[in-house]
């Protein structure tokens, strides 16, 4: 049998290691009697409150903390002491030695006698003041974050290489017409038309493909069928849990995009009638006059003048003489062929360009144009009809011609010609005599 000495030195050394382990465990460990009155303090706590351990023992908490502001660590105690509970949760404490304020997850059980009574509790609080701190910054920097993309005029979206949905901000939900939380996680095909998904998965592609950021403009209707336009750029995103992810942004430039076209249109057409402006007539000019001196066709072209247009404007205003040219262009597009080119060069003056026509039957055709032009009809405020006439001249493709502007100016001067000759009527020349 072991003796008395050998037992109490076995159980020093008992206690000693168990005082090694707590004043190592890397929390506060501490036993209060039923009082609670500190009766154990390991080496953070007498740390944390600046004196030793038996200046602890015998001291309740009014000693160490402000109760009027942790009120809480009584109230807990009390639950574990008076009813036998275990306490899990978060306590804030301002100490007083230092007056800091300090955030510990603390477990606080009761200690029971061999009859199960309470006498006293043992804690263990562990802190997560700067787990908190970080936390509480995280929450900050979330909410901005959130703040920004969620007031962003853009659609910013982040997706995996299985075409799921990581994250969209409320303009990308709205534009798909879901909340956000029926969005994230499921395939772009089952949140829109394949087919549109199919055609923005292009872009998706060539970012996974290459690794690299990739922009360029995306089209696809909205939930009220407005085709709308975008310009995004997507970019490699690297996720823990999503290592092959992309976070897109796209812009809509709709109204850019069909500004874009205006512009376009106004470059090469005539704001008033529609019909190609000089510009772009010289330029399929140019092109169809190469072509018929290549593969040696035929090619005409026809001027048409409105007679006493100036008349008109000085009699009824310019608000009638445009509707005037406005009725005489779309007359002249009904009755052209749909490779011939009709323009306005300017004021009054039309021209025709006629690919692959012989003189012969261009002059058929302008004569046809100017019979018919009885048929428009204008009425002007003044409850005027006007019934408009024209000049036309007519030529075709010489040997002798080197650039659209010779076999133009031969057609004006034919024009010119009508003109001269009386008005309404066809004039034609053809290397430089009249036809």
């Amino acid at each position: 049998m072991p003796k008395d000495d050998e037992l109490l030195q076995a159980l020093q050394e008992a206690l000693l290691g168990l005082r090694t382990v707590l004043n190592n465990v890397g929390a506060y460990v501490y036993t209060k009697d039923k009082q609670g009155r500190y009766t154990f303090a390991n080496e953070l706590v007498c740390q944390l409150f600046g004196v030793p351990l038996e200046e602890i023992v015998g001291q309740d908490d009014s000693k160490f903390f402000d109760l009027e502001i942790s009120r809480e660590l009584q109230i807990n105690d009390r639950r574990v002491l008076d009813f036998g509970e275990v306490i899990e949760k978060e306590e804030l404490n301002i100490i007083k030695p230092s007056g800091e304020t300090r955030v510990y997850w603390t477990v606080k059980a009761p200690i029971r006698d061999a009859s199960g009574e309470v006498i006293g509790m043992g804690g263990i609080s562990t802190d997560i003041t700067e787990r908190k701190r970080l936390e509480s910054e995280l929450l900050v920097k979330q909410q901005l974050l959130d703040t920004i993309l969620n007031n962003v005029e853009a659609y910013v979206y982040m997706k995996n290489k299985d075409r799921r949905f990581l994250y969209v901000n409320h303009q990308t939900a709205r534009v798909l017409g879901l909340p956000a939380e029926e969005i994230i996680g499921r395939r772009d095909e089952e949140v829109m038309a394949k087919d549109i998904a199919d055609k923005l998965w292009a872009l998706d592609k060539m970012v996974f493909d290459s690794g690299i950021k990739q922009s360029g403009e995306e089209s696809f209707a909205d939930p009220n069928g407005v085709l709308r336009h975008y310009w995004t750029i997507k970019t490699p995103i690297y996720l823990p849990d999503q290592p092959d992810s992309l976070i897109g942004f796209s812009t809509d430039i709709t109204e850019l995009h069909e500004l874009k076209e205006v512009l376009e249109s106004q470059a090469h057409y005539d704001s008033l009638t529609g019909v190609s402006n000089r510009r772009r007539f010289f330029m399929l000019a140019e092109s169809e006059f190469s072509r018929a001196q290549r593969y040696a066709q035929p090619l005409s072209v026809m001027m048409i003048d409105i007679d006493y247009f100036k008349r008109v404007n000085d009699t009824y205003g310019h608000k009638t003489g445009d509707l005037l040219l406005k009725a005489v262009a779309t007359h002249c597009m009904q009755n052209i062929r749909e490779s011939d080119t009709l323009g306005r060069l300017g004021g009054e003056e039309f021209a025709i360009l006629m690919p692959n026509t012989r003189l012969e039957e261009a002059v058929k055709l302008a004569h046809r144009l100017c019979k018919s032009f009885h048929k428009i009809s204008v009425v002007t405020d003044q409850a005027a009809e006007l019934k408009p006439t024209a000049s036309i001249g007519v030529t075709a493709l010489a040997t002798q011609d080197t650039n659209f502007d010779s076999v133009l100016e031969r057609a004006d001067q034919a024009m010119y010609l009508a003109k001269a000759n009386g008005r309404n009527q066809v004039c034609q020349l053809t290397d430089g005599l009249h036809g």
